[in-house]
């Protein structure tokens, strides 16, 4: 269970791990004629879940098990999913070849794990599938030759709420898990989706990504930047940390940061992770800026005793001060000391909530403005 405050929140089942749920009852009746409900699977780090199969079909050359998805009390577009696994002796096969049914992507760029062509199965379920698979076939001492075809019931549509299609996955979803266990708000697949991106951008040769808080800074970015590629589009979120850290070691030459005012003045404070619940606004620290920039002192007790960047800065306008410029810059200059001289040139663009730009710091590599 992990934690939040006083509420134990459940952990889930990965994509990957139903998936091998699924292709391990499959090819278990496919040999015996019996499915095994509930299946047991061993994960990457030894935990053995059980899963109760929703569906079981026996054919002649072929058997089909599902399982529902249940991601535990993580927001997953995922959760409630069937997941289906069909297997089929395939003589022509050496081991296991993989194939994607309905609702299961197809890789069509460069610089995902998985080859282009490919299904979207990820390398960990493959592994975990091919070790179950051919325990089941070491036991009923045959070879293992067989086709494994996953599908994802209604994974053309849920796709379009992941960054699939950004980085060339047609088709549906992406079979996932490291682990095999969803663990709520770790945040970590988000992370990976951004890594993937990057890869994805860097494989297909763009000199320049962009990366947004949310749906009305990426609005901006688009009218920025219309000739833009669609994988040159960066889901941030609030994780500029893990995007900062990932270019630092595999830089893109350009990296424009749109984000809220209130986000990217966390940022401009040395924050990585810029979620209300996981950083804080320094209003003091803001307040100082202020100060630098010619605030009245009525204006600075505000700032202090202050719960809204968005309301500071439309009090600041009205002595004339644009805080959205200043906190563009230092949101640069704190971007920049994260990349630590990494060869990425970094632009940033301060929205509000209405998609007007407050502030805009032009690409640069070398910011002369010191943080306060």
């Amino acid at each position: 269970m992990a934690e939040t405050g006083q509420k134990k929140l459940r952990t889930g089942w990965t994509t990957g791990a139903c998936a091998t749920a699924a292709a391990k009852a499959a090819y278990a009746a496919l040999l015996s004629g019996e499915f095994p409900d509930p299946v047991t699977i061993t994960l990457p780090r030894g935990e053995q879940p059980a899963f109760a199969l929703a569906f079981e079909k026996l054919e002649e050359n072929a058997a089909t098990a599902a399982i529902i998805k249940d991601a535990g009390d993580d927001p997953d577009v995922t959760h409630g999913a069937c997941i289906q696994a069909t297997v089929r002796s395939n003589a022509q096969a050496n081991g296991i070849r993989f194939l994607a049914g309905v609702g299961v992507g197809t890789v069509t760029k460069p610089g995902l794990p998985i080859p282009v062509g490919e299904p979207a199965i990820n390398p960990v379920p493959r592994q975990m599938i091919t070790s179950e698979l051919q325990k089941l076939a070491d036991t009923h001492g045959v070879s293992l030759a067989v086709d494994v075809e996953i599908s994802i019931q209604n994974g053309g549509e849920l796709a379009q709420k992941t960054m699939n299609p950004r980085l060339g996955i047609v088709g549906g979803l992406s079979v996932l898990g490291t682990t095999g266990i969803v663990r709520p708000f770790s945040c970590a697949a988000w992370i990976a989706s951004i890594h993937r991106g990057v890869d994805v951008a860097r494989a297909t040769g763009l000199t320049h990504v962009a990366a947004a808080t949310g749906a009305t800074s990426e609005d901006v970015l688009r009218a920025y930047y219309p000739n833009l590629p669609e994988q040159a589009y960066l889901d941030m979120g609030d994780f500029a940390g893990g995007l900062l850290k990932y270019l630092r070691a595999h830089p893109v030459s350009k990296l424009t940061i749109s984000g809220g005012i209130a986000k990217l003045t966390k940022l401009a404070q040395g924050a990585m992770d810029l979620h209300s619940a996981r950083s804080a606004v320094d209003f003091t620290a803001l307040a100082d800026v202020l100060q630098q920039a010619g605030a009245s002192d009525a204006l600075l007790k505000e700032t202090r005793e202050a719960k809204l960047v968005s309301y500071v800065a439309q009090q600041a306008a009205k002595e004339g001060l644009q805080i959205g410029e200043a906190i563009a810059l230092r949101a640069q200059t704190a971007a920049l000391n994260i990349l630590r001289g990494a060869p990425v040139s970094v632009e940033i663009i301060v929205v509000d909530r209405q998609g007007q730009v407050q502030g805009h710091a032009p690409a640069s590599e070398n910011v002369q403005l010191e943080q306060s």
